[in-house]
């Protein structure tokens, strides 16, 4: 949509940058953030030093706010506002996230545009990067009109939101249509190719495809919609399947290959972006629910940034759906493990017990060094330029390319505004199981491609000391898996496409060697459990003190190397022990405990085998040590090989060896 205004000098022709949008009838349960009818006070500020009010800042809620009544949402884009009463747009969707677009964009000005109809009044408000809000300015509407706001972007160099509340008269007063605008740009709008990549999820699949074609709007921009479809469970024969593809006007295709996992699957979007000429590929995860808008959003904000920049989307928790997993990430150059870029900032903060106006962490700009791939806009001149994904299957892909972009000049930015809902890492466990291969590994090799110490900060060390954890909790299948991610570090970077389609199948098919990796679903499919020795003074497991802690593991580790497991032990199950409870530290004092997964779906008999434990723990040691004393060998080895990798011609072979060549349109 696009407006013009009139000056005494010329005319100025306006796009719109951010729509405001209400959620959709089957969700909801995410109204709070979208808007909210709170009064328009953000958190107490001390005035002396900005700080923020130790109870509100991390205690704020909606308990001054009126209940949201979803029955007057008249469209996604209108609302009624009730006599006598208040309703914001300062949330998560609707306000203009001002110092994102002063920072990474050539936009230097914005307009609010607000088309209202009925007696009532429009207020805009701004905030700082301290979370200090600011009037802005109001104006009094009687009738039907659009009543606009030229704001200035210059204030939110380092963090700051705009928005507008809306206070109805004695009457109803409705929005019919709210936008945040820019003058417009002499080029045109870029075009997506949006790929998913999935592996036995066509029900996800397909809702987000439907979502798609329920939305037209979001199709304008899309050259393709490319599902690289990697399961034995086919979206094609999903139920409904004819009735989407048909509503997508000839957009969608469907690929199907091997699994070559996530990278595999991205880095096939990310090619045939390239391929088919578009300016962006659109990455989206399989097992998420999208805001269709979030597309348009990422796409304007991308179009207008000063150089070429990966842009990302927010994740919230799909079964918690006003919870936001992160704001944003980096990784921790001593510690390579993902990181906060600023120590105020919450993991899953939740919208509805502090909204953004009383969230003062919320208002600063959080930089980041990478995107997740549940939804993340990368420029095709970018893959170009540095290549495609790592062959690393999963884990660590996206984090490695944010930092390989970052390497060549090119930012990410984690966009405000724009978001999908997936499962938290919470209600999963993925450091346990087959996937610790893929952690382990790909983490080492990133930290090989990108730490900037000499022998890689602390990575080696954390390495060795997590394989301690596993094996004291009695986790062998989770250390085996750790020990075959550091030997094929070793082996170097050639292997790594070779690989692809093979190693998960290797490490699934050892779990029939490891009692812990062995789920059963029914809770009475294990003897009842009976603790022979009774803990210590009836306190149960400790977690030991920091300055205890080394004695203490050491004398753990030496019990288990040296202690025989006793016979009731291998009979029965000393306890069961819930998934939340599964720590290291309880569990290192156990010879057998049935663990329930993260899931809830089913539990594991653990059962301490001091032969297992040491063979695993000299291997790991052994393989640890190499890799340290190699560490400038193997990196160079790593990063020589990094451009041939990631090259087009690398992950070509490796497609057309793992496709169905009869791909359907």
């Amino acid at each position: 949509m696009s407006t013009t205004a009139t000056t005494k000098e010329h005319q100025v022709r306006f796009e719109t940058l951010q729509r405001i949008i209400l959620p959709s009838e089957d969700n909801l349960d995410t109204a709070p953030l979208y808007l909210d009818t709170g009064n328009a006070l953000g958190v107490q500020l001390n005035t002396m030093d900005g700080s923020a009010s130790s109870d509100r800042a991390s205690h704020g809620s909606f308990n001054n706010a009126k209940e949201i009544h979803a029955e007057d949402f008249q469209s996604r884009h209108s609302t009624l506002v009730r006599s006598g009463e208040r309703v914001s747009f300062g949330s998560y969707f609707n306000a203009f996230p001002a110092s994102y677009w002063r920072r990474w964009t050539f936009v230097e000005n914005i307009r609010l545009a607000v088309t209202t109809a009925g007696p009532g009044s429009i207020s805009v408000y701004k905030s700082n990067a301290r979370g200090s809000l600011q009037h802005v300015e109001t104006k009094r509407v009687t009738g039907r009109d659009t009543t606009t706001f030229d704001l200035s972007l210059k204030p939110f160099g380092d963090g700051g939101w705009y928005w507008f509340d809306l206070v109805a008269g004695s009457e109803s007063f409705v929005l019919e249509s709210a936008e945040w605008q820019a003058s417009s740009q002499d080029r045109p709008t870029g075009s997506i190719t949006l790929e998913i990549t999935t592996l036995n999820k066509p029900d996800f699949c397909l809702n987000n495809l439907r979502i798609l074609a329920e939305h037209p709007e979001s199709l304008k921009n899309l050259q393709e919609i490319l599902v690289v479809d990697q399961g034995t469970q086919k979206v094609a024969d999903e139920p409904g399947f004819a009735e989407v593809k048909a509503a997508l006007n000839g957009k969608l295709r469907i690929i199907d290959q091997a699994n070559l996992g996530g990278s595999g699957g991205f880095a096939r979007g990310m090619y045939e972006a390239v391929e088919n000429g578009s300016d962006y590929a659109l990455l989206l995860d399989d097992d998420v629910v999208i805001e269709p808008e979030s597309i348009a959003r990422l796409l304007t904000f991308a179009d207008r940034c000063k150089a070429p920049t990966i842009v990302g989307g927010h994740m919230f928790d799909l079964y918690n759906r006003t919870v936001l997993h992160t704001f944003g990430e980096t990784v921790n150059p001593w510690r390579f493990q993902p990181d906060q870029p600023i120590a105020e900032q919450t993991l899953g903060h939740d919208f509805v017990r502090s909204n953004l106006r009383q969230t003062p962490w919320l208002h600063r700009r959080v930089d980041v060094d990478y995107n997740g791939w549940w939804m993340s806009l990368i420029p095709t001149a970018v893959i170009r330029d540095i290549g495609l994904s790592l062959p690393v299957f999963i884990k660590w892909d996206d984090a490695e390319y944010g930092l390989r972009a970052k390497a060549s000049g090119y930012a990410t930015v984690s966009m405000p505004g724009s978001a999908v809902w997936h499962v938290s890492w919470i209600d999963k466990d993925d450091l346990v199981g087959w996937q610790a291969y893929f952690h382990t590994r790909n983490r080492m090799i990133a930290a090989l491609l990108h730490s900037p110490y000499e022998r890689g900060g602390r990575v080696v060390r954390e390495t060795g000391y997590l394989d301690i954890k596993h094996l004291i909790s009695m986790q062998y299948y989770t250390a085996m898996g750790r020990v075959m991610a550091l030997r094929d570090v070793l082996k170097g970077p050639g292997q790594l496409h070779d690989i692809l389609p093979t190693r998960l199948v290797e490490i699934r098919g050892m779990a029939s060697e490891y009692p812990d990796s062995q789920f059963k679903s029914d809770p009475d499919a294990f003897p009842t459990p009976r603790m022979a020795k009774p803990p210590r003074r009836g306190q149960g497991f400790r977690a030991p003190s920091y300055l205890k802690l080394a004695p203490w593991a050491a004398k753990t580790v030496a019990r288990q190397l040296s202690k025989s497991v006793p016979s009731s032990a291998k009979e029965r199950p000393q306890a069961v022990v819930a998934h939340q409870d599964n720590k290291w530290w309880r569990m290192s004092q156990y010879d057998s405990a049935v663990v329930s997964n993260a899931e809830g779906t089913g539990a594991s008999w653990y059962q301490r085998d001091p032969k297992k434990l040491r063979a695993l723990l000299a291997e790991s040691a052994r393989l640890n040590a190499e890799i340290l004393k190699d560490w400038p060998r193997l990196r160079e080895q790593y990063r020589s090989a990094l451009t041939e990798i990631t090259s087009f011609e690398a992950w070509k072979k490796t497609f057309e060896a793992h496709s169905d060549k009869s791909q359907q349109g």
